[in-house]
C-alpha cells in the first residue's frame, strides 16, 4: 500500500470537487464459483482501491462532504474466521494504514444511510458493475436494481475521473513495476513461438512468467495465430510455419495498477515478405504516433494521423488507392484498422470505463463519432500532463468483414479488393505500447521490449 498521507489526500482532493452529502464506495465482496467456500480471485473495487486502499473483501468507505469525516465500514474476523484464514489485521488498524480516523461495523452503514435519506442528503455513488453490488446498494439506498445506475452522481463520476486521469509519480512507479513482470512474460513468448507448438503451452509459459513474480493477469490473456479477432481469448491452435502470433496481455502490480502491452511474433522466427511489410507499416504507425503525443493535443487527433499513416502505407502495397486523406475521412481504412488507438491505462486496464467511457476519454470539446471504427475510439479528448495511455495501432484481414464489404461494393474508390482477396489469411498484427504524457511531450513506460522487425527476429532466435 501507499503511505497512509496518499489516500488522506486523494479524499481531501475529492470533497475540494463535491458540493455536500455523503459519498460512498462500496468495495467488492467474494464471489463464489460453484459453492460459497469455492471463491473466485478476489480483485477490488478499483476507485475504493484509489481512495480507501484496501485489498480485501466486505469493507465499504464513507465520506461526509459537510463534517469533512471519513469511516470505513466492515466487521473484524472471528476466532473461527482466523482458524480457515490466519491474523488479518482489524478494521481498526485498515482505517490507521489509510489515514481514516472513524470505523463502524457493516450493519451499521445501513442505519447511516437510512439517517442521511430522512434528511434527504445527497447520497452519491458510483455505477455499480457487479451483480452482488446491484443487490447491496439497492437494499441500502431502497432503490430498485433497474434503475440503480440512474441514480448514480454525475457529480462524483466526473469528479473522480479528474482525479484518476492524472497519474502520480507512486502510480507511474506501479505501472512500470507491473511493465517489469510483462517484459519477462514477452521474452518467454519470443522463445516459444515454433512450429508444433500449441496456443495453450505459450499461455502456460506466460502464467508461469506472472506467477512467479507473486502476480496476475491485468485482463485475459489475448494469444492467438488469429489476431484478425480482437479479442480473440480462444487458445486452441497449434502454431504453423509462417502462422503470425498475436500477443496482447499485461500483469498487474501488487497496488492492483494494470500493464497492457501487444507484440506480433512470425512463427518460426522469421517475418514472411508480405508479413513484414505489413508489420513495418504498423510499427511506422505507432512510432509516428507516440511522437505526437504531448499535452494539449486531441487524442483524435493522433488517432487520425495514425489512420493516414495506415492508409499511405497501404496504398503503397497496392491494397488502397485515391487520396489518403479522403479515404481515412469517409472511413475506408477502417476495413484494416476498425478501432481505436488506444485507451487510458491505470487502476484498470481500460481505465475507469466502467464509470463511463464517455466520461472517461470524451467532454463537452469533442463528441463520439458514429463512423465504424473511429467510433470505437475510447480516449479522443485534449491530453493532460499524467495521462497514461495505450499506443496500440493494428492492420487486420477479417475475412467476413472483407466479404460484406466487397459484396457492397463499399469504398472501391479508395480499396482494390482484388488485391485485399490475397491477403484474406494474413490475419492480424498489431504493436501496443504504454505511454506517460510529460509536460514537454512523453515517455514510453517500462523496459524495452522487443518492437522492431529486427529486434522481434533477434529475441526469438536466442
Amino acid at each position: 500500500m501507499f503511505s497512509s498521507r496518499v489516500y488522506a489526500d486523494r479524499r481531501r482532493k475529492l470533497r475540494e470537487n463535491l458540493s455536500s452529502g455523503l459519498v460512498l464506495f462500496l468495495g467488492n465482496d467474494e464471489s463464489p464459483i460453484n459453492y460459497p467456500a469455492n471463491q473466485y480471485p478476489f480483485r477490488q473495487d478499483s476507485s475504493f482501491l484509489y481512495f480507501f486502499g484496501h485489498n480485501k473483501p466486505g469493507l465499504a468507505g464513507l465520506i461526509d462532504l459537510d463534517s469533512g469525516k471519513d469511516c470505513l465500514y466492515g466487521d473484524n474476523l472471528t476466532l473461527e474466521d482466523v482458524v480457515w484464514m490466519g491474523a488479518q489485521p482489524t478494521i481498526q488498524e485498515m482505517a490507521h494504514d489509510v489515514g481514516v480516523d472513524e470505523t463502524n461495523s457493516s450493519s451499521q452503514l445501513k442505519e447511516k444511510i437510512r439517517q442521511a435519506l430522512s434528511l434527504k442528503r445527497p447520497i452519491h455513488f458510483l455505477p455499480p458493475y457487479r451483480g452482488n453490488s446491484k443487490l447491496r446498494l439497492a437494499g441500502l439506498l431502497d432503490l430498485s436494481v433497474a434503475e440503480m445506475n440512474l441514480h448514480a452522481s454525475l457529480e462524483l463520476i466526473r469528479a473522480v475521473v479528474a482525479l484518476r486521469s492524472l497519474k502520480s509519480n507512486e502510480e507511474i512507479e506501479e505501472i512500470e513495476n507491473a511493465l517489469a513482470v510483462t517484459h519477462a512474460a514477452y521474452a518467454a513468448i519470443a522463445r516459444s513461438a515454433k512450429p508444433g507448438v500449441s496456443e495453450n503451452a505459450i499461455v502456460g509459459k506466460i502464467q508461469d512468467a506472472v506467477a512467479s513474480h507473486g502476480r496476475r493477469f491485468a485482463y485475459p490473456i489475448i494469444l492467438s495465430a488469429h489476431g484478425e479477432t480482437l479479442h480473440n481469448l480462444d487458445h486452441g491452435n497449434v502454431l504453423k510455419a509462417k502462422d503470425i502470433l498475436l500477443v496482447d496481455c499485461g500483469s498487474e502490480s501488487l497496488e492492483g495498477y494494470a500493464s497492457d502491452i501487444t507484440r506480433t511474433f512470425p512463427v518460426g522466427g522469421k517475418f514472411t515478405p508480405e508479413q513484414r511489410d505489413v508489420y513495418q507499416i504498423v510499427w511506422k504507425t505507432q512510432t509516428e504516433a507516440i511522437a505526437a503525443i504531448k499535452p494539449g493535443v486531441p487524442y483524435r487527433e493522433i488517432h487520425l494521423k495514425a489512420a493516414s499513416v495506415i492508409a499511405s502505407g497501404l496504398k503503397e502495397m497496392g491494397l488502397m488507392r485515391g487520396d489518403t486523406q479522403a479515404a481515412v475521412e469517409s472511413g475506408a481504412h477502417a476495413l484494416f484498422f476498425p478501432h481505436g488507438l488506444g485507451h487510458m491505462l491505470g487502476l484498470d486496464v481500460h481505465d475507469m470505463e466502467g464509470l463511463g467511457e464517455d466520461h472517461v476519454g470524451y467532454d463537452e470539446t469533442v463528441q463520439r463519432s458514429t463512423q465504424f471504427g473511429l467510433g470505437y475510439l475510447r480516449l479522443a479528448k485534449k491530453l493532460q500532463t499524467g495521462n497514461v495511455l495505450t499506443v496500440e495501432p493494428g492492420i487486420y484481414f477479417i475475412p467476413p468483414l472483407i466479404d460484406q464489404w466487397k459484396a457492397e461494393n463499399k469504398f472501391s474508390e479508395f480499396i482494390d479488393y482484388s488485391r485485399v482477396e490475397k491477403f484474406r489469411d494474413a490475419r492480424g498484427t498489431r504493436i501496443e505500447d504504454d505511454v506517460l504524457v510529460t509536460e514537454n511531450g512523453f515517455r514510453m513506460l517500462g523496459k524495452p521490449i522487443p518492437r522492431t522487425v529486427e529486434e522481434i527476429e533477434a529475441a526469438m532466435s536466442t
